[in-house]
Order: structure tokens, then sequence, then C-alpha cells
């Protein structure tokens, strides 16, 4: 039951914290924008609407949303946000979740190839070549979690902890991967169609109605696991199990503290401009970086 009731808890939440990152990025540029609740009204659009799909498509492009949705929600059920006891908690650690993730960026760039269309080919090829830099420094940012709380095991750092140097300098490396894993400016634009800035966009272009809905439900709650990662490293809290107003406190300061790093990611996208695509090696080699950095204080005990 509290299993699904995670389940629950990240498929209403997540396109909430995307809709309150577009509205911050919309007032930081003097706009009105849209609502904070607009992503929903999208959501429920695509629901309504029929599915246009190439004759040339095989089972892969038809079975890809379902792959990549119900990657994410076995993501999100290892993420102990009050979830503790259960299981998946146990056999399910830092490294499953990039194999995870990595399984529904596989039929991702399949189905954007089966199609046979050209955009999908180059969103495809830019993908795969951001991730194989995306995986290696976050392989090396777990590995530095791993020295300073002695296990891989995300509930592990999930409780309240002592943080250290190397806590924030692996969750400042975590926060740039989160840029490339979520398709933000200065990676890549969510809010462009051209051919030559398209990474996400270019894979799901052939996409429509339902099948669209659920590649864009599974990529807000991936952004809310990453949000929670980043935010249990430097803004460490435990579930508390007194009275109701421990609970409230918690539930405030949750709420709190993903929102911090929702306000930084949209005065990141707003302050800095897209880069070229093989500026970002330099970018996530940065990251890996401060992953080597982190891995250098964790056996130093700072």
């Amino acid at each position: 039951m509290m299993i699904i009731l995670q389940i629950i808890l990240f498929i209403l939440t997540a396109p909430l914290l995307s809709g309150l990152i577009t509205k911050i990025k919309n007032n930081l540029r003097m706009r009105k924008g849209q609502s904070i609740i607009q992503p929903y009204y999208n959501l429920a659009k695509l629901f309504s609407k029929d599915e246009v799909i190439s004759e040339t498509a095989s089972w892969i492009f038809r079975v890809t949303p379902f792959v990549v949705l119900s990657s994410t929600l076995v993501a999100a059920i290892l993420i102990p946000v009050f979830i503790f006891t259960v299981p998946a908690c146990q056999i399910g650690d830092f490294l499953v979740l990039i194999f995870i993730f990595a399984l529904g960026r596989f039929f991702l760039a399949l189905s954007a190839l089966d199609t046979a269309s050209s955009f999908g080919g180059m969103g495809a090829s830019r993908e795969m070549f951001i991730s194989s830099l995306v995986e290696s420094a976050l392989c090396m940012v777990i590995f530095a979690i791993s020295l300073h709380f002695g296990s891989t095991d995300i509930s592990a750092f999930s409780g309240m902890h002592v943080i250290t140097v190397s806590s924030v300098v692996a969750a400042i490396a975590l926060f740039l991967i989160v840029i490339a894993e979520t398709s933000r400016i200065p990676i890549d634009n969510q809010e462009t169609h051209l051919e030559l800035t398209m990474v996400h966009e270019a894979m799901v272009l052939e996409y429509s109605g339902r099948s669209l809905a659920l590649i864009e439900m599974a990529s807000y709650v991936k952004q809310m696991i990453f949000f929670f990662l980043i935010a249990q490293l430097i803004f460490p809290i435990g579930l508390p199990l007194g009275n109701f107003v421990q609970m409230f406190l918690w539930i405030l300061w949750y709420i709190a503290r993903i929102a911090i790093i929702a306000i930084t990611v949209a005065l990141v996208e707003v302050s800095v401009a897209k880069m070229r695509l093989f500026r970002v090696a330099d970018f996530l080699g940065f990251a890996f970086v401060l992953g080597v950095i982190a891995t250098v204080c964790a056996i130093l005990g700072v």
C-alpha cells in the first residue's frame, strides 16, 4: 500500500514541480507566462487526443512510452520519501537507479530510429552522446557518496546526517548532471523545436496523444527523483515518528527544499545561454571533476 501511495504522490506532484520552474522563469523574464498547473492541462489534453503513428513504426515505437513510464515509476519506489522498510528500498541502490533510467533511454532512442525520421535519428545520436558523459560523471558521484556513507543504498543517506564538504561537492556535481538528464539549458531547451538545438524533443517528435502524455509524465517524475536526491544530500531530513506537528513541519520542509532546487534551476536557465553540442563534453567533464574532488574529500574524511 505504501508503494502505491508513493507512486501516486510522484504522479500527482511531479507536473506541479515543472510548472513551478516555468512560472519562476517567466517571472524572472518579466512575463506573465502560463499557470503553475499548466502541465496538468497539457497532460489532460494529450490523453484526450488520438495518436498518429507512422506506417514504418514497429512494436518498439508502440511499447516505448509504457517502458519509459514504468521504468521511471520503478525508480520512484526506490526513493525513500516516506518508505523506509519495504523491500524496494533494500534491493535497489543508486547503481540500480542508473540502469533503470538507462533502460528507458535505450528504448526511447530505439523508438526515435524506428520511424526512419531524420530528426529522430539526430536526437537519438545526440542523446547517446550526452548519456555516455552523464553516466560516467554520475558513477563518480555515486562512488564519492558510497565512500562517505559506506553504502550505495539510497536509504543510507536518506535520513539525518552530517553535511560535509564531500556531500556538498557531490550534490553540486549531481546538480550539473540533472541539468543534462532533464533536458534543460544550457544542455538542451524544452521550449524549442529548432532542429539545430533539439535533443530530447527530437526523439519524441513523432509521438502524439496518449503516448506523448506518458513520455511527458515520465520526464516529470524523473526530474522529481533527481531533485529529491540533491535535496537529501545538502538538506538532510528524516521521517519524524512523533506527533502531527512534527509530521506537518517535515512536510513543509520537504516542500521547501524541493522548491529551493527548482528556483535554482530556473535561475540557471534564465542566466545562461544554450551551449554548442560539443561544449557539453566540457560541461559534464567539469561535473566529473567535481565527482573526483568529492571522492578525494570523502577519502580524507571531510
